[in-house]
This record gives C-alpha cells, structure tokens and sequence, in this order.
C-alpha cells in the first residue's frame, strides 16, 4: 500500500549567473619633441588622477623611455582619457598622442 498524503515535492531549478568583466586597455602616452615635461606632468594629474610623485615617474618614463603607462581601464574609458589628453593637448598646441594597448 502507497502512503499518499497529499504533499507535493517542488523542484527549483537553479539559474548560475556569471558576471563577464569587460576587456581592459591600458592608456600608453608617446614622447614627442614638442610637448612640455610641466605640461605632462599636468595631464597624468588631471586626467588620470596621478599623484604628484607617480606622475613624476611616468613622465620620466615616457621622456627617457619613448613611451609609459598612464592607466588601464575598460575600453569606453580609456578612449575617453586618450581623447581628453588629445583635445588638450591640441588646445595648448602640443603634439601628445596617447594609444591604447589590449591588457
């Protein structure tokens, strides 16, 4: 004989979410023959919030090495920073161009 009291077992099916991380891009400036070590300096500052001491070192970098890494960020921000980098740059009549490399 079944012992049937009337109780129903549910089954919950589980759903696994996963979270994708977008790509990131690392903001490469180039040294040119033009712009001013004062006028880096500022830019590594105000646009990618560098303290004093670490954007003292990435223009040394980018001035003995040719080129340094300001930042890495998701790829939206990224070309952002590089294009405010570019319409200052050009605004103060220097010729600083900034790339961006897959992380």
């Amino acid at each position: 004989m079944a012992n049937n009291t009337g109780n129903k077992t549910k089954t919950v099916a589980k759903s696994v979410e996963q979270v994708i991380l977008p790509a990131l891009y690392k903001v490469m400036m180039h040294n040119d023959d033009y712009t001013t070590m004062e006028f880096v300096l500022e830019v590594l500052r105000d646009v990618f919030r560098k303290p004093a001491s670490e954007a003292e070192k990435i223009m040394l970098t980018i001035h003995f090495q040719g080129v340094g890494h300001c930042g890495t960020y998701p790829f939206a921000i990224a070309e952002t920073k590089a294009d405010q980098v570019r319409l200052r740059a050009r605004k103060s009549g220097f010729p600083l161009r900034c790339s961006l490399e897959e992380a």
